[in-house]
This record gives C-alpha cells, sequence and structure tokens, in this order.
C-alpha cells in the first residue's frame, strides 16, 4: 500500500510537491439500477482517538472493495495518518496505534485524496455507518475542503434486514461475526475490521439477491424500509 501511494504521489505532482485539486475528483454514485452482482462496494472501518466527532480525530482508515461477490484483497487500503500533534492516551490501548507510528503516518492530505481517488465515487458500506461518516466527513470537509456527499449504507441494519431471525446475542460487529464463525485476525485495527465487515456483507448480499433484491437502489431502498421499521418499533 506505501509503495502504491508513494507512486501515485509522484504521477499527481509530477514528481515535484505541488497542491492538489479536489475539484478533478470522482464523483460519488448514485444508487440506481447497477447491479449488486457486478457493482463495486467499498467497506470501509476507521480507527480514531476517541467517540466524540466534535474533538477526535480519524489516525487510520482500512478498507475493502467488494465486486462481483468477491472481496478483492488487491484491491484495499490500509493507512496510519501523520497526525502526531493528536493525545491518543486514552484510545492506545483499544486501537494500538501510539505516537511513533502517528509520527511515522502517511501525509493526511495525500492519504485522503488517495482514498477518494481509490474509492472512485463507489458507495461505501460501515458497521453503524454513521460514525465513519461524521468522522470521515468532517476530516475531508478540514483537510481538503471537500464536501461531496458519498452514499453510505450501514452494515449494522443490512445484517437483521436479511436475516431477521438470527440470534446473535447483541448487535456488534464481534457477534454477528462470532455467528457465521468469521476468524476476525484483529480487532480494532481498520483493515481487519473493514474485511470482517465486508465478509458479512457478502453474507447479506448474497440472501439479498437469492431474495429478488437486484440492484443497489434495490438494496437502498430495501435498508431504508428495515430502519422505518425499527423506528416505528420503538414507540
Amino acid at each position: 500500500m506505501l509503495e502504491q501511494i508513494r507512486q501515485w504521489i509522484a504521477h499527481r505532482r509530477g514528481g515535484k510537491i505541488g497542491s492538489h485539486d479536489p475539484g478533478n475528483l470522482p464523483h460519488p454514485k448514485t444508487p440506481g439500477d447497477q447491479l449488486l452482482s457486478d457493482c463495486r462496494l467499498v467497506v470501509l472501518d476507521l480507527e480514531t482517538t476517541g467517540l466524540n466527532a466534535a474533538k477526535d480525530e480519524v489516525i487510520a482508515i482500512g478498507a475493502v472493495a467488494i465486486r462481483g461477490g468477491i472481496i478483492h484483497l488487491g484491491d484495499q487500503f490500509d493507512l496510519i495518518l501523520r497526525r502526531p500533534e493528536l493525545d491518543i492516551r486514552e484510545t492506545v490501548l483499544i486501537h494500538g496505534i501510539g505516537p511513533e507510528a502517528l509520527t511515522q503516518g502517511h501525509e493526511t492530505e495525500d492519504a485522503l485524496l488517495y482514498l477518494l481517488e481509490w474509492m472512485n465515487g463507489d458507495p461505501i458500506l460501515a458497521y453503524h455507518s454513521a460514525f465513519d461518516q461524521k468522522f470521515l466527513e468532517k476530516t475531508l470537509r478540514a483537510q481538503l475542503g471537500y464536501t461531496s456527499n458519498h452514499t453510505w449504507m450501514d452494515v449494522a441494519d443490512l445484517m437483521p434486514a436479511f436475516f431477521p431471525e438470527a440470534n446473535t446475542g447483541g448487535k456488534g460487529l464481534d457477534h454477528w461475526a462470532e455467528y457465521f464463525r468469521l476468524e476476525v485476525s484483529e480487532r480494532h485495527h481498520a483493515a481487519s475490521d473493514a474485511l470482517a465487515t465486508a465478509e458479512l456483507t457478502l453474507a447479506a448480499l448474497n440472501k439479498a439477491q437469492k431474495g429478488g433484491v437486484k440492484t443497489l437502489k434495490d438494496l437502498h431502498q430495501k435498508l431504508h424500509y428495515h430502519r422505518r421499521l425499527k423506528n416505528m418499533h420503538r414507540f
């Protein structure tokens, strides 16, 4: 990954340090008639200095692409950002990213621009996606002035929408991973959590297509309907 981003930076900057143009980045795609069996989906996970998007910051990004019902391990993103000024004392025991890693991480602006080009405007899935969306959008806005709205889908909604009878013992990523007997190599590591989330996503997509959900628009509508039902049952 580091060599890929170095080559990308050299190509984008023509071998010289200069400014980037966020206006030339890929445009986010709207859910439409793209077939789930063909379209590319990005599954993403972030590590942050805390849980409060108003004051905490992103320090690592992990993501992997799904296309054609396959997780493409050669099509992934895994970087720690260079942010030595951040205080990670309260969370270092959770994610294991210490001051040295933040000092040696990749330049934030370059990493974010590379992420946006790598995502190519494709829909983003995450577990409890509101958390990742809020943090990523805040970081993109602060670092790049980037404000385009991507399509986000929550895998925490996706799983019960297609496996309503599953007795997982809880609603967390760990509960679903255990239910499907997935081997998660390292929790609270962005790339590892993204891969586990992608594996769950594949199970849901397979169930969805067997049930007649064929397009990205169908999937988006199914999740919208599931959230409406969930909200109704709260009252």
